[in-house]
C-alpha cells in the first residue's frame, strides 16, 4: 500500500503527454489523485497541435481504475488549464509545471523568435498555469508546487542561452513563491531533472535511456507534493536513481571597510582570498547576504530606523 496517498487531491500537469509529464501523471493517479492531464501536442520545437498524447494518457488512467481529463491548452493560456481541474473536480491541489520545447542554436545564430518562443512556453507558461492555481491554493490553504529547471538554468549550457536562461528565470520564481506562499501551506520546490525524454531519444543511446527512465524522477516529485511535505524552497538534481539537493555557497569574501575608496586594483591584489571557499558558508537568502556583508564592515544593513 503507498503511504503517501493523493486520494481527493486534484493534480495538473502540464506536458503530460510524453515522457516525464506522462510518468507523473499514471503515478498520481495511481496514488489517489484526479489528474488533468495536459498537453498542447506539438512538436518538441513548439510547433503544431494534436489532441492524441493527452487523451492516450487519459486512457491509460481509466483502463487502470483512475480519474483524469484531458486539456489540450497552451501553458500560456494557463487560466483554461486550471479552469479545466475547477470545472472537472471543483479544486486544484498540485501543480506541476512541466511543459517545454527546446529551440537550441549558439547566441550568434540565435534568432529573436527563438528567444522569445522558449521565453513564453517556459516562464510566460509556467507563471500563467501557477498564477492561476495561486488564489484557488490560498483559499484552501493548501499547495504543492513544482517547477522545472535543468542543469542547463543551473551552470549554463553551450547553445541554449534561451534555455538556460528561460530555465534560471524559473529559479527565482520558485524560491520567491515559496517564501510568499508559505504562511498558507503553499510549498514551491525546484527540480532539474535527468530523463531520457522524445527530445533525447533520438542522440543518445539505449542504455543511456534506459538508465535515465523518468521513472527514475518520479519519486521525488511524489514526496515533494506530499501532504505531510514541510520541504520548500529546495532546489534539487535528480536522475537515473541519484537525488541531491543543490545550495548556493559564498567565500568568506573581503571586507576593505567603508572610511575610503576601493581602486580595481585592491580588489585584484586580493582576488584569490575574494574567490577562497576553503570557509565558504551557505548563502540561503537575501536576508543572509545582508547579515554576512554587515558583519564584515561592521554595519547593520537591517537596521530599519535613522
Amino acid at each position: 500500500m503507498d503511504r503517501m496517498r493523493f486520494d481527493e487531491r486534484v493534480v495538473v500537469i502540464t506536458g503530460a503527454g510524453n515522457g516525464l509529464g506522462r510518468a507523473y501523471a499514471l503515478e498520481f493517479a495511481k496514488r489517489g489523485a484526479r489528474v488533468v492531464v495536459n498537453d498542447l501536442g506539438g512538436s518538441g520545437h513548439g510547433e503544431g497541435q494534436s489532441s492524441a498524447a493527452a487523451d492516450q494518457v487519459v486512457e491509460e488512467i481509466r483502463a487502470l481504475g483512475g480519474e483524469a481529463v484531458a486539456n489540450y491548452d497552451s501553458v500560456e493560456d494557463g487560466d483554461k488549464i486550471i479552469q479545466t481541474a475547477l470545472d472537472s473536480y471543483g479544486r486544484v491541489d498540485v501543480v506541476i509545471n512541466n511543459a517545454g520545447i527546446l529551440r537550441d542554436v549558439s547566441f550568434a545564430k540565435m534568432t529573436d523568435a527563438d528567444w522569445e518562443l522558449i521565453y513564453r512556453v517556459h516562464v510566460d507558461g509556467a507563471y500563467k498555469v501557477t498564477k492561476a492555481a495561486w488564489s484557488v491554493m490560498r483559499e484552501q490553504n493548501f499547495g504543492r508546487i513544482l517547477f522545472t529547471t535543468s542543469a542547463a538554468g543551473i551552470y549554463g549550457n553551450f547553445g541554449q542561452a534561451n534555455y538556460s536562461s528561460a530555465k534560471s528565470a524559473l529559479l527565482g520564481l520558485g524560491r520567491t513563491l515559496a517564501l510568499e506562499g508559505a504562511r498558507n501551506n503553499i510549498f514551491t520546490n525546484v527540480i532539474a531533472p535527468i530523463a531520457g525524454s522524445r527530445l533525447t531519444e533520438t542522440i543518445w543511446p539505449e542504455e543511456v535511456l534506459k538508465a535515465t527512465s523518468p521513472d527514475y524522477v518520479v519519486p521525488l516529485a511524489v514526496k515533494l507534493c506530499a501532504e505531510d511535505s514541510t520541504e520548500n524552497g529546495g532546489v534539487f538534481e535528480v536522475g537515473a536513481s541519484w537525488f541531491a539537493k543543490i545550495r548556493t555557497e559564498r567565500s568568506q569574501g573581503v571586507a576593505f571597510g567603508v572610511e575610503g575608496r576601493v581602486s580595481a586594483e585592491q580588489v585584484a591584489e586580493r582576488w584569490d582570498e575574494i574567490c577562497d571557499f576553503s570557509d565558504a558558508e551557505p548563502a540561503e537568502s537575501i536576508l543572509s547576504t545582508f547579515t554576512a556583508v554587515g558583519q564584515m564592515v561592521g554595519i547593520d544593513l537591517l537596521a530599519t530606523k535613522k
